[in-house]
């Protein structure tokens, strides 16, 4: 006995691929501009200079880090060389630990994206809140870290 497979599936799933398919080319270009935004930025600022901003205080150094963390953007696994070239430049570990977090987690290059696919509102609440928890998470990581000592 054979089972007739149903027609409705097939047309679903043709029809699926075909709105998928659509929705990437219209992103395409915003993916590009994304990714040469990155490039750029990453470009324009140079370690070895980054370095003479920190040493402040402990809040001054996780707003500039988390700030410099949330303009770049890049692979995780990336953010970790950075930071550990950061420590070798004597920037501070709250510092480092801000830029990693917020590298990680807040995406303004990403987020005329972001905006498109998940909504202009939530896109901007999200980054705020990821760049107050970085800056948040940093501070308590680092206090944490002297309290262990």
């Amino acid at each position: 006995m054979q089972i007739k497979k149903p027609k409705i599936k097939r047309e679903l799933l043709i029809s699926s691929t075909k709105k998928t398919a659509s929705m990437f080319a219209g992103m395409l270009p915003i993916l590009l501009g994304v990714i040469l935004l990155t490039g750029l930025l990453l470009e324009i600022l140079p370690i070895d200079k980054v370095s003479d901003w920190f040493g402040q205080n402990i809040l001054y150094d996780s707003l500039i880090g988390a700030t410099l963390g949330s303009i770049s953007a890049g692979h995780p696994l990336t953010s970790y060389v950075l930071g550990g070239e950061l420590l070798t430049q004597g920037v501070s570990l709250v510092a480092v630990t801000a830029l990693l977090v917020s590298w990680v987690t807040v995406g303004s290059i990403q987020f005329p994206a972001e905006a498109i696919m998940l909504g202009r509102r939530f896109a901007l609440y999200r980054n705020l809140l990821c760049f107050i928890f970085s800056i948040l998470i940093a501070v308590l990581t680092v206090t944490t870290m002297q309290l262990i000592r």
